[in-house]
């Protein structure tokens, strides 16, 4: 009798994969993105287990966003007190913290649970074509379509 593959933590090998943003739509890559960080790209998923890899997202500021959503999609948070609800719409948070748009993006599209956490501290986000992690030796990563 054959039992079911379960992976375990410990054993899960991580590789570094570099994604370039540069003329990407966002909610397109943030998907593809969300399943290397789950660990979905690989026959060893195991969804209990954090099997995903580590992801640096380069030229974040260049990200597209179809339609007239640059306008129009609005970014809120709150502070907590009464009448502190602050919004900006997608061309602000592009042109000013883009880094922080891929983030929530991604974010959104992995478990919310402890599980979610861990996998999101796997993602690096940098607005230009720079990065400081070439001790890990990054592999090129190429999007689907």
């Amino acid at each position: 009798m054959r039992t079911t593959f379960m992976a375990k933590g410990h054993e899960v090998e991580r590789k570094w994969y570099i994604v370039d943003a540069e003329g990407q739509t966002l909610g397109r890559l943030a998907s593809e993105v969300a399943a290397i960080l789950r660990g979905k790209n690989k026959v060893t998923f195991t969804p209990h287990v954090d099997t995903g890899d580590h992801v640096i997202i380069l030229n974040a500021e260049k990200i597209e966003l179809t339609g007239n959503k640059l306008n129009d999609k609005m970014y809120y948070r709150h502070s907590g007190h009464p009448g502190g609800l602050k919004s900006r719409n997608a061309l602000e948070m592009r042109t000013n913290r883009s880094e922080q748009m891929l983030e929530l993006a991604i974010k959104g599209m992995l478990p919310k649970n402890s599980l979610g956490r861990q996998m999101i501290k796997k993602l690096h986000v940098f607005a230009g074509s720079e990065h400081n992690h070439q001790a890990q030796q990054p592999e090129k990563y190429e999007l689907r379509g």
